[in-house]
């Protein structure tokens, strides 16, 4: 029920070698390496910090991220006095908010039941609302038998994990009729992309064949260019499910409570630290830590990553600590992916807390010996955690045989599926309005000064100063020949964990005006020499240093791809960024910077032209609209053409490593273009669908 994400492995590289591997600190001694396909690998199997090529920006990040671990922990520790408590429980939920886009604006739900659907000791009404208008949330309400447990109810808000059935997983189902049967108002609700509310139709308006895990990170691929996050929907949702709730005389307002497994577990822990109306929590099978999930699975989708929370010192065990002392439980089992010992760690670390407040028996864990999903006995503690602080009654609660609805009992919408009612819009038309209403206020506002906009660039972008990035170490390896092209290989070091591995060839025709290029290929180095374009130059006297950028060539990450192909081979390392409040756009940024400054100081030239494709076109574009200086010209081949074409298509492909957080609010790329003038050309410009841009 739950798609594992991308976890990049420790391969062998040396299987994928040709000849023989440089060393870093090695000498050019021998004589130059024949390889007439493609140049000898420069980076050796295993680098000085222990990581291997193709784990090197991945293992990178995360050693900064522990970085933050450890200063989180001294926070934490320093963190006793209540009134600190409060002070920090306000400014997380507060930063919280801001950093998914805010919450959407109250809105009529619109609520209706469009049928009802009796069982032996319960009711289930069959709701449509609207979170937003238009908007439309399908649940369904299982009710208790009035003559067993009389009304007013308390009430449970049950959010669904990564099933793709929504409402309709058979133990999503039997865990909301387990609290009916016991007294408890249970209302589930499709998560958006699943069930009934699947955020994109193909032809015939059938739900495209894609797994939620996908369709919530393409939601937040054009979110996070907006400043949201896909976590905002999920949310705003469960927020409109507790208004509901507690516009019913049947239920009792003050005694809500939410519950959910795996991507439910996330949804709940997000409601339970932001809406002070949830009394009673109980996420499973996803509290953990940050440093366990980076050391294991690694980053899950998109609404399980709010921007720059790892920086801010937002954790796991922060979402618990967020609403004490109110009554929660963590369910987890001993063999999740989602660790065991994150778990422990966030229970304990939460629990000190509770005890500030004299209330340390509200946080309860429950482990049992399983894999990841809603277990049987997960559901039966998480319903009895229920009925003992919702309904104040201590009870023996017992799983029995309930036979799920089908999907012909439970849609709540005629045709299953909620894009098809008349005027109804999408996550997507709500992206694409805010990118619209984004780019009239650019259009609109003052123009800013070509200074002042790259100022804004380089805040919204996180790219330092060239003064203020670091000299890189330079190792000069072996020759290595290509075709008839005797190529210097180089290694640039970059702040102590970063090598660029990087071929120089330089032109013996005497030259008038020297003329020294860069080429940053997406699909590395070695693809510079097709075509025979390098020898090309050379022999027209240019001087031309073909380099891999972090996560490309030599360095690209190896082995499954963070939930699939669409999003990339750095879609993965490009989360981990993001959690601490950087962009893959920007750091590749830097290494354009950093090794530009070094080429044009060894070979002489004030200026360096640049070639950069695909993914990272958008990086070198950054790096040459901030320091223009450097740069003579910029061709930028196969690259992205706009940020807002992004925002405007669904199903996008390979954008998730060009992404900048927040980026529509401040500029486009075409305005990166404007500051370069005739500096810059495109070639192949791509639309956001990765297809060629027609005129």
């Amino acid at each position: 029920m739950y798609d594992h994400p991308y976890f990049s492995p420790r391969l062998a590289i040396g299987l994928l070698l040709l000849s023989c591997v440089v060393p870093l600190g090695s000498v050019c001694a021998q004589p130059p390496v024949e390889s007439p396909a493609t140049p000898a690998r420069l980076l050796p199997e295993s680098l000085p910090t222990g990581s291997t090529p193709s784990t090197m920006v991945r293992d990178a990040l995360n050693r900064a991220a522990s970085e933050h671990f450890d200063a989180w922990r001294k926070t934490y520790e320093a963190r006793t006095d209540l009134d600190k408590i409060g002070a920090y429980q306000a400014d997380m939920k507060r930063e919280f908010i801001e950093r998914i886009g805010g919450l959407p604006g109250p809105a009529p739900l619109n609520a209706k039941i469009t049928g009802t659907v009796r069982r032996d000791g319960y009711t289930v009404e069959k709701v449509l609302l609207e979170s937003q208008p238009q908007f439309y949330v399908t649940a369904g309400l299982f009710l208790p038998d009035p003559a067993k447990f009389p009304p007013p109810w308390p009430a449970v808000v049950v959010v669904c994990g990564h099933a793709g059935e929504g409402k309709l997983q058979d133990g999503y189902q039997k865990g909301t009729a387990l609290a009916a049967l016991n007294g408890l108002a249970a209302m589930i609700v499709d998560p958006v992309g699943q069930g009934e509310r699947r955020q994109i139709l193909g032809p015939n308006d059938k739900p495209l064949n894609i797994s939620p895990t996908v369709e919530h990170t393409l939601i937040g691929t054009g979110a996070i260019l907006v400043g949201w996050n896909t976590a905002r929907w999920m949310i705003g949702d469960a927020m409109a499910a507790v208004d509901y709730l507690r516009s019913r005389d049947d239920i009792r307002g003050d005694r809500i409570g939410c519950m959910g497994n795996s991507g439910g577990g996330t949804q709940t822990s997000y409601l339970m630290a932001l809406d002070d109306r949830i009394h009673a929590a109980a996420p499973s099978c996803y509290i953990t830590s940050f440093r366990n999930l980076l050391e294991t699975i690694g980053p899950q989708d998109a609404e399980q990553n709010i921007f720059g929370q790892i920086a801010l010192g937002m954790d796991h065990a922060d979402y618990l600590m967020m609403r004490a002392p109110k009554p929660t439980l963590i369910a987890c089992g001993t063999h999740d992916y989602f660790d065991i010992g994150g778990a422990w760690g966030a229970y304990r670390d939460a629990k000190r807390v509770f005890h500030r407040f004299g209330k340390g028996r509200n946080v309860e864990l429950v482990e049992i010996d399983a894999p990841h999903g809603w277990h049987p006995p997960q559901r039966v503690a998480s319903v009895q955690f229920m009925v003992q602080h919702l309904a104040g009654r201590v009870a023996e609660v017992y799983d029995p045989e309930v036979v799920p609805l089908t999907a012909e009992e439970m849609n709540v919408t005629p045709e299953g599926q909620v894009l098809r009612l008349p005027g109804a819009v999408s996550a997507f038309d709500h992206i694409r309005s805010e990118s619209d209403r984004l780019a009239k206020l650019r259009a609109s506002a003052e123009p800013l000064s070509p200074d002042e906009l790259r100022q804004r660039v380089r805040q919204v972008a996180s790219i330092r100063d060239l003064a203020d990035l670091p000299e890189p170490s330079v190792t000069h390896g072996d020759a290595v020949m290509i075709g008839d092209l005797t190529c210097e290989s180089l290694v640039f070091q970059i702040g102590g964990d970063i090598w660029l591995p990087a071929l120089l060839v330089r032109s013996e025709q005497p030259q008038a005006k020297k003329q020294v290029t860069c080429v940053m290929l997406a699909d590395g180095k070695e693809s510079s020499f097709a075509d025979d374009e390098v020898a090309r130059r050379v022999s027209a006297g240019e001087t031309v240093l073909a380099v891999d950028l972090r996560g490309v060539g030599e360095t690209k990450p190896t082995g499954r791809r963070w939930y699939n192909e669409r999003f990339g081979s750095n879609g993965g390392n490009t989360a981990v960024a993001y959690l601490l409040g950087k962009s893959l756009v920007g750091l590749r940024a830097e290494d354009c910077l950093v090794v530009t400054r070094w080429l044009a100081k060894s070979e002489g030239v004030d200026r360096v032209n640049w070639i950069a494709s695909g993914e990272l076109a958008t990086p070198a574009l950054h790096a040459a609209a901030l320091h223009g200086g450097l740069v003579q010209s910029l061709e930028l081949r196969d690259g992205l053409g706009s940020w807002h074409d992004v925002a405007a298509t669904p199903l996008s492909e390979n954008q998730f490593p060009g992404l900048v957080h927040s980026a529509l609010k401040a500029y486009d790329l075409p305005d990166l273009v404007e500051l370069l003038g005739d500096r810059v050309r495109t070639t192949n410009p791509r639309t956001a669908a990765n297809q060629p841009v027609v005129d």
